[in-house]
This record gives structure tokens, sequence and C-alpha cells, in this order.
């Protein structure tokens, strides 16, 4: 019997929903369950997809090619779980899907409405898939009282009259604020959330309160006597130094002990010793290595979120700590701005679209490979490191990307034509945006005798998740290897390059595809676990 958990938000964004939603994933399973978990975002876009960075953050993909909400990145590296397709659904998926149905005549002349039948397309997105799952979790973006968030909050509420209390959890995550000038937690906040809330016919069945301190136990028992709550229902969410402490930190406050209670579930006590592992590695490191991140979206973290926890994972796996030195790749088109690399010990060009700050990006390859300090180029960083070396290794002045325009030397050109299992999928420069890029999972053959397979611990092939667009030119590869770049992974077909390394470098390694979204912190991908092993190298040279 599948039991379903849904997770509201109130009061303000960023409270760390998709967190609470993984963290009580990750006890349940350590108590012997099985969990997926689902989200459910408010706006009218199909998937982030194609949107800015600035306005959403990250994009993770799935193996299914799945463009995602980064919540889903939490998700998988805390439970393990891969997400799917039908983890993910925005109203504009489900309008869609509504209006779809309609054009082809589904609802037999009925007039399409709100209620029942976007609530029910929604209600179908939860139940689907679940297979023989013990538990589902469901976070819903936004937050109460958003005016675009209500059909999945009347979807919920009529979902959780249909299953019962034995099969449906309702949780909501408050924030208990603290006035400085009062010098007190204030609960009237969580109290105003909840009304609202229950305004909309849902009583919460547990409240996380986010705060930055302890909350004396009489304003928890005033939260539970506002809030029509027992006071044990009422669970602290502190403010903790990582995001990996929050699972014991849950645990601590009685969380997962509120859940069982919850469904008269008598089951045996979470182990958290994975998380113990982890903590005492972030805690105790034996030393710290700095590595530089040259990107575009620099001053938002989002942007970068898997990738920023998988350097961390490559830490844990090194037992260091990552000092990461964000720095925007424009500043290294102004003369003699590389110093800014100078002292680091690794260097990460990341993902990105369009053509501002690219020169800055081939400004910090040339300096690893010049250097020797340890690259990493990952999707763009690959193309951005394989221009550097076409034009100051194989002498091809003018070489670039036709995503910026017509160049002499298109080293790096649009990925039309591909394949997909037996598929072959094809694309032109005229198709949408949306969801027409190569996305998921696909295999790559690696060279024998490369670094790489070495790294993937002697693998012939492996498996990697993409969201590109362009691709390197394949034309120029014999000249590009004759330079000194070795092309050491390769779609099975051989037509579309997949991974660069440079031979007699201590570590320079470019890879089409986004290994940062399939890093755990209990299994650091062997990229970032090998990058950062460079990296402590390095340190000690220098």
């Amino acid at each position: 019997m599948t039991r379903f958990i849904f997770i509201t938000g109130g009061v303000a964004s960023s409270l760390g929903k998709g967190i609470a939603s993984a963290s009580l994933g990750a006890l349940l399973q350590a108590r012997g369950f099985t969990v997926r978990l689902r989200k459910l975002d408010p706006y009218l876009n199909v998937d982030p997809g194609t949107m800015s960075p600035y306005q959403h953050g990250e994009v993770y993909v799935t193996d299914d090619g799945a463009e995602t909400d980064l919540d889903l990145g939490h998700y998988e590296r805390f439970t393990g779980v891969a997400a799917r397709q039908s983890d993910s659904t925005t109203t504009g998926r489900i309008y869609s899907q509504v209006i779809a149905r309609e054009r082809k005549g589904d609802y037999l002349g009925a007039t399409i409405q709100v209620i029942p039948h976007v609530t029910d397309a929604i209600k179908e997105f939860i139940t689907a898939e679940t297979g023989d799952t013990d538990f589902v979790l469901c976070e819903i973006g936004g937050t109460v009282g958003d005016i675009e968030g209500l059909p999945f909050l009347e979807a919920i509420r009529q979902l959780g009259n249909e299953l019962g209390q034995q099969r449906a959890l309702f949780v909501h995550l408050t924030l208990v604020p603290y006035i400085a000038s009062s010098g007190e937690l204030k609960t009237k906040p969580t109290q105003h959330s909840v009304k609202e809330l229950q305004s909309v016919g849902i009583q919460p069945d547990i409240l996380l309160c986010r705060c930055d301190r302890e909350i004396p136990a009489e304003s928890r028992r005033k939260i539970a006597l506002f809030c029509n709550l027992r006071p044990s229902a009422v669970i602290q969410a502190l403010d903790v130094d990582s995001i990996y402490q929050v699972p014991q930190s849950y645990h601590e406050q009685g969380f997962d002990d509120e859940v069982m209670r919850h469904f008269a579930i008598e089951a045996r006590p979470p182990d958290l010793s994975r998380w113990a592992g982890i903590m005492q590695r972030v805690r105790q490191p034996e030393g710290e290595v700095a590595v530089a991140i040259v990107g575009k979206y620099t001053n938002l973290r989002d942007a970068y979120k898997s990738l920023g926890e998988a350097l961390a994972h490559g830490g844990i796996a090194n037992n260091m700590r990552v000092r990461l030195d964000w720095l925007d790749s424009e500043i290294f088109e102004q003369p003699d701005a590389v110093h800014h690399l100078e002292g680091v010990h690794g260097i990460l060009v990341p993902g990105g679209f369009g053509e501002r700050g690219t020169e800055g990006k081939i400004a910090a390859a040339r300096f690893a490979r010049e250097h020797k300090v340890p690259y990493f180029g990952i999707c763009f960083g690959m193309q951005m490191a394989v221009i550097e070396a076409a034009r100051n290794l194989v002498g091809l002045d003018g070489a670039g990307s036709s995503e910026f325009g017509p160049c002499k030397h298109p080293v790096v050109g649009l990925l039309t034509e591909w394949t997909r299992g037996n598929t072959v999928e094809r694309r032109g420069i005229g198709d949408n945006l949306g969801g027409t890029m190569r996305l998921g999972a696909y295999p790559c053959d690696l060279a024998a005798g490369s670094m790489v397979r070495d790294i993937y611990g002697g693998a012939a092939r492996i498996s990697e998740r993409h969201r590109h667009r362009y691709e390197v030119n394949i034309t120029y590869k014999q000249r590009l290897e004759h330079a000194g770049l070795r092309f050491s992974g390769m779609s099975p077909d051989g037509e579309l390059p997949e991974i660069v390394e440079m031979p007699g470098h201590p570590w320079f390694v470019g890879v089409q595809f986004h290994p940062e979204l399939k890093s755990k912190p209990f299994d650091p991908h062997p990229l970032f676990a090998s990058f950062i092993k460079a990296a402590v190298t390095q340190s000690r040279l220098v």
C-alpha cells in the first residue's frame, strides 16, 4: 500500500521544501522503506528548459531526458533514487494535457473547468507509476496563498479525502523569524500561513518550523494550540552547517517518528550511520583545496547547484574541504586578468549558453593547459577547451563555434542528428527551443589506455546525462589529436565526441555531458573524485 506525503510551504520562498522532502525521504529509507519523490511547480512554463538561470536556477536533467526543477537533484542526492519524467510537472504541462484532451474530444462535449478536469489531471500525475513504492513524497512549489498554486492545493485536498488519513499526510513548512529589536521569535507568520492553508480545506498534520535558534517549549505549545496540532507535531527545522546534516537533525527533532505515529506504523529506528560518516568527513577534513569556477552565472549559485554539490562530494571522497572561488568569465577578457587563477589548485569551466564570457573561458582553459593546473571542462567548458586547442595548438585562426555566428573554422557546430536507441533524432535551426536538445542519458565508449577509462575503473562503456545543442565538430578530430588533444570518449557510432583529455598534463579533461547530475555524497562521481585528487596533488606543488 502506497502512502502519500504532501509538502507545502508558506510565509516565504526558499525556506527549503526541497531539502526537507529529500531529508524525509532519506529518513524513511533509513527505516527500511522505499520512496519516490515528486515536484509540482505552479508556473505556466511546460518545464524550466527555456528559463534563464537567473529566473529559475539550475535545470536538472533525468536519465529519460526530462528538464526539471533543481529540487529533483536534491531528491536524487539524498535518496539515490533516479528521478523520471513522471516525477516532475508544472501548471503549463497540466493545462497542455487538458487542452490536448479537449481538442481530441476526450471530454465528450463537457465544459472544461479547473474542477474537476485540471485537478483530476494533477491527481493522475501524483498517483501514476507508483508501483509498490511504500511512500510517495510530493512537494508543491511556491507558497500557500499564491494564486497560481490553488489548483495544486485543491487537488491534494481532494486526494487527501479520497485516500484517507491512513494513506495521506500533510506537512507544512513555515518560518519562525527572530526579531532582533524585540529579542523574540515570532509565531504569527506560522499561524497566518496555516490559516491560509486551512482556508483551502487542508489541515496540516505536521509543521516544520524554520528557525535560526531553538524555539522555546511555550512557543511550540502556542503554535500547536493555534494551528490545531499536538505539540509533538510542531517540529523545529533548525539551521545547520551542512545540508547533509539535515536528516540527522530532523530525526533528533522527531520528524520521522511523527510520520510513523500518523500512519500507525511500527518501524525499526533509522540507520543514520551513512549520514554520520559523511558529516564526519565534512567537519574534519585533512586539508583544503581551492577550485576556481569560471562561469557566466557565478553571482547566482543556484545556477550551478549540482556542480557545487558534486565538487563537495569530490572533497568527501578525498577527505578534503573544497573552497570554491566563483569567477565571472568576463573578467578574463581584460588584460592580465589571469592573475585571478594564480594559486588555485584546479580550474573548472561549467556549461552555459550564449557568446557572453566565452573568450574568458577560453583564456581560463589556456591558463590551465600552459600552467599544468588541473582543468575540468563540462559541456560548454569542453567546447571552449577544444576551441583553445584549435587556436593555439593547431594554429587555426578564427576557430570558434557556429552558436555565435559564422566563423572561419567551426570547431563546434549545431548538433542536427544523433541516435537514441534505435531511433534517429533530428533537429534544425528553426526548431522550438524547449525540449529540443540532446537530453538525458546516452552511452559513451572509452578508449583503451586513456586516463578517463582508468578513472571509471576500467569500464569500456559508461552512461551519462546530456543537455546540449552544439557538439565538437568531428571533422577537426584528426588535426586536434595530432596536436596533442586526445578524444578518449566517443558515442558508440563513433560520430559524436564525448570526452577529450590532454596526455602529458597532470589532469586535463573535457566532457560533453553533465557528470555532476549523477554525483551523491555517499557515492561521489568518479570524475569529481579524481579531479579533486589531482587538485590535492597540485596543492602540494604550489
